[in-house]
């Protein structure tokens, strides 16, 4: 007898010697008064016994029939469904094999199998939940996850993501080679056209959103990122911690188990083919994950259709034109194509920008000039002196004396060319 059924004994003893009533013990076991009544007449024909569980020793009424099982287990023991956790296991057996099994009961089956390790409860660090905010696109968190994406069919590669801090929801995604200003250009000038301008972007301290350089600082350098969003009018953050920014870190997290996944069962094996499913996969991750804000309101903003995007997520920089109306950038000389009198561009500071083709411009009073890349030749091989540092010396013929030098054989010098006869 367990616990439960001696304290059901007690009970029943009690009612049956009449120190309380059937309905108070119906009431401290957690029965109805019919059932307390079972619970007694069973215990009065087959005594303790009569107590412990009929289902005690019997297979379950819930028990996988044999057939079921055996495909449980090939499913969780085939390749393709090699690393899934017991959630997206279970899910995915009802949605390729129509088999409904619960999670708990997918866990059980595959620490038999083998294919999971029961893990011990982490102690968890605090850190206290920071309230979300009220609208969606009030505050966006981003971040970049650099990972095996394809795992063994392709090289690794940088997840970029864009998710919501008011719903979890994720804005925008794109799979790029490595973070960089171009990149995350390209996902912010996607979203800014299909979502709007959010009020404010939530980052980590990555060189692309700010300038990590020590020392004295007589203003805080602005980024090419930070300028282009100034011109845009939203806001940037730099969290202190990967904390702060948890939805996105969870987010990452968790597409580094299911999106994996859900492209090894789907055959993807390029980043382009990533890249036209991942859609596919983020509204599908919104309708399991995200949650509805307090405010229904949108604090998206409509891009202004005058906004040249593709100008302002270019890398800006100025340069002043040489009085032979050349100028000099990225190790590059560029000739000016005048249209005016020369004296209009001699020692005029003008704005090159440089977009993500690396192709170059320059611009002056808001006017694109015409440039021509003026073609460098290679320099000569500079001649090493043999007193060079850079010099390499040559070593000694086999014959040469040197080799010979203070060695000699019965009091005579060795020769050092040998002559067989």
């Amino acid at each position: 007898m367990n616990g439960k059924e001696l304290a059901r004994k007690t009970l029943v003893e009690k009612v049956l010697d009449k120190r309380i009533t059937q309905k108070e013990a119906a009431s401290k076991a957690g029965v109805t008064e019919r059932q307390m009544r079972r619970i007694i007449k069973r215990y009065q024909i087959n005594g303790d016994s009569g107590l412990v569980s009929c289902k005690r020793g019997k297979p379950s009424n819930r028990k996988l029939k044999e057939n079921v099982w055996l495909d449980v287990v090939d499913f969780i023991s085939s390749k393709q469904s090699e690393g899934f956790g017991p959630t997206f296991m279970a899910e995915k057996l009802f949605e390729l094999k129509g088999i409904r099994v619960s999670k708990e009961t997918v866990r059980q089956i595959m620490i038999e199998a083998g294919k999971w390790k029961p893990k011990a409860k982490k102690v968890a660090n605090l850190h206290l939940t920071r309230p979300r905010r009220k609208m969606r696109g009030e505050l966006v968190q981003i971040d970049g996850s650099k990972h095996d994406w394809l795992e063994d069919r392709g090289p690794k590669a940088s997840l970029l993501l864009f998710v919501d801090d008011a719903t979890s929801e994720i804005l925008a995604g794109e799979f790029e080679p490595e973070e960089s200003f171009f990149a995350y250009g390209s996902l912010c000038k996607r979203y800014f056209r299909e979502q709007g301008l959010p009020k404010a972007l939530y980052s980590d301290r990555f060189s692309v959103f700010r300038d990590n350089h020590k020392g004295p600082k007589v203003d805080e350098p602005v980024t090419q990122f930070q300028r282009a969003l100034s011109v845009l009018g939203i806001d940037l953050i730099c969290a202190n911690s990967p904390q702060a920014k948890g939805r996105v870190e969870r987010a990452n997290q968790t597409l580094q188990d299911r999106l994996v996944k859900e492209m090894r069962l789907r055959g993807i094996n390029t980043y382009e083919e990533a890249n036209a499913y991942l859609p596919v996969f983020i509204q599908d991750y919104n309708k399991r994950f995200a949650v509805t804000p307090d405010s229904h309101l949108d604090f998206h903003r409509e891009l202004d259709l005058d906004e040249d995007l593709d100008f302002l997520f270019s890398v800006h920089s100025f340069r002043i034109i040489s009085r032979a109306l050349q100028i000099q950038f990225e190790n590059k000389t560029y000739q000016v194509i005048p249209k005016h009198h020369a004296s209009y561009y001699q020692k005029q500071e003008v704005l090159i920008t440089l977009n993500s083709s690396g192709q170059a411009s320059a611009w002056l009073d808001g006017y694109e000039l015409e440039l021509r890349e003026i073609e460098k030749h290679p320099r000569q091989a500079a001649v090493v002196s043999t007193k060079s540092e850079d010099a390499k010396p040559i070593a000694p013929a086999y014959n040469h004396p040197w080799r010979a030098y203070g060695k000699k054989l019965n009091g005579r010098p060795i020769l050092t060319t040998l002559i067989i006869e």
